[in-house]
């Protein structure tokens, strides 16, 4: 796994960030949050630390001040995120060598595929390939596991026949093997990672559920919460709410 920190002086921003996003799934762990810059840097100094999320605007050291002073000594990757959008503070981060800069609200989209391009570079790095594994699959096991990657990325626009055309199959046969040789079916799979994807989008209150519902693939948000009853058995409002929500 690869390390990860985060720093920013908002609590809420910073806890949403470590909480909220599938890292173990990407190949990233939490190893620290901090609400400063001069916390993260010397976090740093006596652990190994792989990528840094850091906001710009902190007290104490802020973003670019730690980024300055963590380049020359370390090979890890930056990532800012910020909610001034300024073409300064984007150009100065670009010329600090930092990997990328994202607008705050971060979106879920947008940092996950900062990440995949941090990992595809870090692998790279490592001359670590995430190909092999798939080499002890069943012809069957690798065709679920390509079409369950592919609905776990386009989840909002999946369909079977785009599927099918993916591991060159007729959707009539990719659906009998979904049926006969993995624990659910497409349609199943598919719902329940819109499901899981909304209940995660449901704890952060920055989404708007009409929001939620487009993001999940359904442009009625009344069929979004009728798809929601049913499969938690609770609308999305009553889940929000939860004192665990």
């Amino acid at each position: 796994m690869y390390q990860v920190i985060i720093a920013d002086d908002e609590a809420k921003i910073r806890n949403g960030i470590a909480n909220l996003f599938p890292w173990k799934q990407l190949g990233f762990e939490i190893a620290g949050c901090f609400s400063n810059g001069q916390e993260a840097w010397e976090f740093t100094l006596s652990h190994p630390v792989d990528l840094i999320l850091t906001d710009i605007r902190m007290p104490i050291m802020d973003g670019l001040e730690l980024s300055e002073q963590l380049l020359p000594h370390t090979n890890a990757k930056i990532i800012f995120f910020s909610g001034y959008q300024d073409f300064e503070y984007a150009r100065r981060a670009m010329r600090s060598g930092v990997f990328d800069y994202l607008l705050k609200p971060v979106k879920y989209e947008d940092l996950l595929t900062s990440l995949t391009r941090v990992r595809d570079a870090l692998d790279k790095e490592h001359h670590i390939s995430r190909t092999s594994p798939e080499e002890n699959l069943s012809y069957y096991e690798k065709i679920i596991s390509a079409v369950r990657s592919y609905l776990d990325k386009e989840y909002q626009t999946a369909t079977l026949e785009q599927a099918a055309r993916l591991v060159n199959l007729s959707p009539n046969y990719l659906s009998r093997i979904m049926k006969e040789h993995s624990d659910s079916s497409f349609s199943d799979y598919l719902l329940k990672t819109r499901m899981e994807n909304a209940a995660r989008m449901l704890k952060d209150i920055r989404y708007k559920q009409y929001e939620i519902a487009y993001r999940v693939g359904y442009d009625n948000p009344k069929n979004f919460s009728r798809a929601f009853h049913q499969y938690f058995h609770m609308t999305p409002s009553e889940y929000r709410a939860r004192p665990n929500g």
